[in-house]
């Protein structure tokens, strides 16, 4: 995976990921209500006293920092969501795929007829672009490869 390019994050969204990893942090440490609540007015305290930072190093320092801080402090067993990836219904239902439509009977088909033409239509388009891309390959090794 690592010949994919990565998208660029923004500086706004790398603090507010740590703002919310910080959150459920905070959800994980299993206190009361009302102390977790305090403990979030804090949080946010801590993040708006940075918020009119502009010079991006002094920034990229605290966020570092902050991450590091994190890090420190997270509950060893934290919280995870069930359909999350680690949660304990993830990928439990599995998506049938585009294909078992095909395999329809054309009385269901019947009940949805725009559907299954404009789908049709675009399986035609499907198959005419893969032809073309796929269907002519090269003929000898030198179209593939040529080195004179």
């Amino acid at each position: 995976m690592a010949q994919l390019p990565s998208p660029f994050i923004s500086h706004t969204r790398k603090v507010c990921s740590l703002y919310k990893r910080a959150l459920r942090a905070l959800e994980d440490m299993n206190i009361k209500r009302h102390e977790y609540r305090y403990n979030a007015v804090l949080l946010r305290q801590r993040f708006e006293e940075n918020r009119n930072i502009r010079d991006l190093r002094i920034a990229k320092e605290l966020l570092l920092a902050a991450e590091e801080e994190l890090f420190q402090n997270k509950h060893p067993d934290p919280s995870v969501f069930p359909n999350s990836p680690g949660g304990i219904a993830h990928g439990r239902f599995r998506v049938p795929p585009d294909s078992v439509m095909d395999f329809w009977d054309p009385i269901e088909k019947a009940r949805y007829p725009k559907y299954f033409a404009e789908r049709e239509k675009l399986k035609e388009e499907y198959v005419k672009l893969y032809k073309k891309l796929y269907a002519n390959p090269p003929k000898s090794t030198e179209e593939v490869n040529p080195t004179k």
